[in-house]
């Protein structure tokens, strides 16, 4: 199990104290370079690697970072805490945005995230949580998330304790019919506790998810299924923080992020050959010389 970093911790403390009265322009302000920085990661890690996810992984860091920024109730000097809220990244494909985020929160050593996917790092392909803190659940299965994310949900009722519990889905993944049947069972026990979020990039491995199995009216099939539904630009700081806000009934909460694949990187967004093709080191330059100017 890798080893939380104290003077990371100390950073993620005080950005969240800066966030705790933030207006929503500050928090923009706020969370930019910080997601500027997970983009940046992600590029050196899977180039370095030679595999990984980076279409993906770009799009959902804006997710990633507001969620462990400013909402999560974590701490990464107590990663098993008994009242944290729960995680799930069901698109566990995306572990490099994932490690880059919880590195930068002190769960582990930034350094760390140099060994992904190598022999025998505990940074693997998909997350492990036997190996990293932070990590809830073991994914990579699609559809497996959001059930793990309804029996968190009901824990945490049945014990009678607090803690929120958040998965983010990939839009394609939505095409397994496991989400769909947790859907319902969320809805029927009212866990206004559970938040699945949805990064809908519009495109999965191969093609456009309209010309796979289509989801839309994506929002209108959530609404049938029970729960509310928050549609919000996936990109947005703020937006996505009035997303996260408690629920305002006794339904689950439905986020649909609009995103894009390779968000920040112009030659990959919106391109579904870039789901997992590796970028080499001339294009790694490129993208970070767009990501930093």
């Amino acid at each position: 199990m890798l080893s939380f970093d104290p003077e990371s911790s100390a950073r993620f403390h005080s950005l969240r104290a800066l966030l705790r009265e933030a207006s929503p322009d500050r928090a923009r302000e706020l969370l930019r370079p910080l997601s500027t920085e997970v983009r940046l990661n992600v590029l050196t890690i899977i180039e370095r690697a030679g595999l990984g996810h980076v279409g993906g992984d770009l799009s959902v860091t804006d997710i990633l970072v507001t969620l462990y920024g400013a909402v999560l109730d974590v701490d990464p000097r107590r990663p098993l805490a008994r009242d944290r809220d729960r995680f799930v990244l069901s698109k566990g494909h995306c572990a490099a945005s994932l490690y880059a985020t919880l590195a930068h929160c002190g769960f582990f050593p930034a350094a760390e995230t140099a060994t992904f996917a190598g022999a025998d790092s505990a940074l693997g392909g998909h997350p492990d949580r036997r190996k990293v803190p932070g990590v809830e659940a073991n994914t990579g299965p699609l559809g497996h998330g959001l059930p793990i994310g309804v029996g968190c949900a009901l824990a945490a009722r049945l014990s009678g304790r607090h803690w929120r519990t958040f998965v983010v889905l990939g839009d394609g993944e939505l095409q397994e019919g496991s989400n769909w049947e947790a859907a319902m069972a969320a809805s029927h026990h009212r866990l206004n506790s559970l938040y699945a979020v949805v990064d809908r990039n519009g495109l999965q491995q191969g093609d456009r998810t309209e010309q796979t199995v289509g989801l839309e009216p994506l929002t209108a099939r959530w609404t049938a299924f029970g729960w509310e539904v928050r549609e919000v630009d996936g990109h947005d700081h703020a937006e996505l923080l009035g997303a996260f806000a408690p629920a305002g009934s006794d339904r689950p909460v439905a986020v649909v992020a609009h995103t894009r694949k390779g968000q920040g990187v112009s030659f990959m967004q919106d391109r579904a050959e870039w789901h997992h093709q590796v970028p080499d080191r001339d294009q790694v330059r490129a993208a970070v010389a767009e990501l930093t100017r």
